[in-house]
């Protein structure tokens, strides 16, 4: 009895504590939004306890506030629950922030002298690595070659991924350390590109990338948590409050686990465990777990059917349409893919698998529609990372599985002046098709593939309503049938993501007991013309009621 006693007295102390320093803030004079299931609420004020929200207040509410309430006057900004990135690459990201940025090069030589300056203002590494180089972006849309990296990098090693970080581009240094010469040859799911000589080009393509990539240093323990950091700050300013990260080693897993033990996770990260990787099986053996303030989440894998459209590596079920005789390339034979898919099943994990042409895309929901039956593991919510070309009668089947798709609206944007030339104008029609699949009761999580696009969720937002580019073009939006409404939009970016996470219940709206994830901004979303959404800015970032963004001058 003294020991229940002592108990008891124990848990009334710390109850009285908790309640003791609980902190109760109200943002007020705000213009407020968030989805109640497919319609939109409006509110004019919101009140959270440490990090759960007690309460929002329509315009007409009166607002009873205590003395010890810590009151903040939103000043008229926009309040939206915080914006979720469903398929994102954090280390990659961190990492792009840390080398040379080749986006928006608009030649090879550009890009060579870009890189060229990154190497002179960082004349300590071993390796000179980038990201961001496409091709189709170029006059000459053909591939780069080895001889432009020669003249500027003779004697340092030079590693340049695509955009997409399907291809890369490296030097004769970089293939000489890796040992390639034209005797060697292109591994299963990769290629090397080589001359009509027989000699590599400088370009890997996919599986490939490897031969170049094991002879750069691994990062450490504490080098990628850095890094992790950073990208995770960065991702914060731009209104992102969690993020699926789209395929990590167990390596990066312990890095995320270390921050979320030590309190430095400034946002949500949702962990997939690549397939294969190191000690994959070992790592899924030991199942899933999340972090007791949900910051930390482990319960998927990503595995990859394919590659990318832009470097040809989506596999196709016919011929390119600006390429006879070529289909793209499946990374995995079927038996490996089916096994890395019953695996995480059977281990109770959430499967998400990227999948961009049509061919992969059939034969990814071939294989779930097989696994899922075999290990009852529709309840998972499995997902088609891209989801990107698909046979039209492919759509109805995600609704019918429970699979969701995983999209990512910026790619439709940035792949407009090259998709109808890969595949024609009879398989465009089911690409990057948001209408068809809303239309089939699909659920779409929305993302951004970062650092392959801007991480910027309102670039996003803006892509899916409009179907146009930041300069407004085409004049009515890339196939306007395939347009997304407002609130749909919002809704890939917030509840639906947060379902595809299995956090829907915590987060992706904002509702008494719901976790305080929010964001104020500069502009209406609602109002503003929608070819401005893309400009608009974040005044504040705010997870667990706790602001882990604030832009300069702003008070809130």
């Amino acid at each position: 009895m003294k020991n229940s006693h002592k108990l008891l007295t124990t848990l009334i102390i710390t109850l009285s504590s908790a309640s003791l320093f609980a902190q109760t803030t109200l943002i007020q004079n705000v213009q407020g939004y968030t989805l109640q299931g497919e319609n939109l609420q409006e509110f004019s004020a919101i009140s959270f306890t440490d990090d759960k929200i007690d309460k929002l207040y329509r315009k007409d509410d009166k607002i009873v506030s205590q003395p010890d309430w810590k009151i903040i006057n939103g000043n008229g900004a926009t309040l939206l629950p915080g914006l979720i990135d469903a398929h994102g690459h954090v280390l990659n990201y961190g990492q792009s922030l840390m080398t040379a940025d080749l986006v928006g090069t608009r030649s090879e030589q550009a890009a060579v002298q870009r890189t060229l300056k990154y190497a002179q203002e960082n004349p300590n590494q071993t390796w000179v690595t980038g990201r961001g180089w496409n091709q189709v972006q170029w006059n000459v849309k053909s591939f780069p070659t080895k001889e432009s990296l020669n003249t500027a990098f003779p004697d340092k090693p030079v590693w340049l991924r695509r955009v997409d970080g399907h291809a890369g581009w490296a030097n004769s240094k970089a293939m000489a350390l890796a040992g390639i010469t034209r005797q060697t040859k292109s591994p299963e799911g990769g290629s090397i590109i080589k001359d009509e000589n027989g000699e590599p080009t400088g370009v890997f393509i996919d599986n490939a990338m490897a031969l170049i990539e094991k002879n750069i240093a691994p990062l450490t323990i504490t080098q990628q948590k850095s890094i992790l950091l950073k990208a995770m700050q960065s991702l914060a300013s731009l209104g992102l409050t969690s993020v699926h990260d789209a395929g990590i080693d167990s390596e990066t897993l312990t890095a995320f686990q270390q921050l979320s033990d030590e309190g430095k996770m400034p946002i949500r990260i949702n962990a997939m465990l690549y397939l294969p990787t190191k000690n994959w099986q070992k790592t899924l053996d030991k199942g899933t777990f999340r972090s007791a303030d949900d910051m930390l989440n482990f319960n998927s894998v990503k595995i990859q059917a394919d590659g990318a459209l832009g470097s040809r590596g989506a596999a196709m079920i016919e011929d390119y349409s600006d390429h006879a005789g070529h289909k793209g390339l499946l990374l995995h034979d079927t038996p490996s893919l089916t096994k890395y898919i019953n695996h995480a099943m059977q281990a109770g994990f959430q499967v998400n698998t990227h999948a961009i042409g049509d061919n992969a895309n059939k034969i990814v929901l071939d294989l779930y529609q097989t696994a899922i039956k075999k290990n009852n593991s529709k309840a998972l919510r499995h997902r088609v990372e891209h989801a990107q070309i698909l046979r039209l009668k492919d759509i109805p089947r995600f609704n019918e599985l429970g699979i969701i798709a995983s999209m990512q609206a910026t790619h439709a944007t940035s792949d407009k002046n090259m998709a109808v030339d890969r595949i024609g104008e009879d398989r465009i029609l089911g690409a990057y098709a948001w209408r068809k699949l809303l239309n089939a009761n699909t659920v779409i999580a929305a993302g951004s593939d970062f650092p392959v696009e801007s991480a910027n969720p309102f670039f996003g937002l803006h892509a899916s309503v409009t179907r146009q580019d930041k300069q407004d073009s085409p004049k009515k939006g890339w196939y306007p049938e395939e347009k997304m409404t407002r609130v749909e939009a919002l809704k890939t970016f917030t509840i639906d993501a947060a379902y595809a996470g299995h956090q829907e219940k915590i987060i992706g709206s904002l509702s008494a007991g719901k976790k305080a994830d929010f964001i104020l901004v500069s502009d209406n979303y609602f109002t503003i013309n929608e070819t401005k959404l893309w400009r608009n800015q974040v005044h504040s970032t705010w997870v667990n009621g706790v602001k882990v963004y604030q832009k300069h001058k702003q008070s809130y």
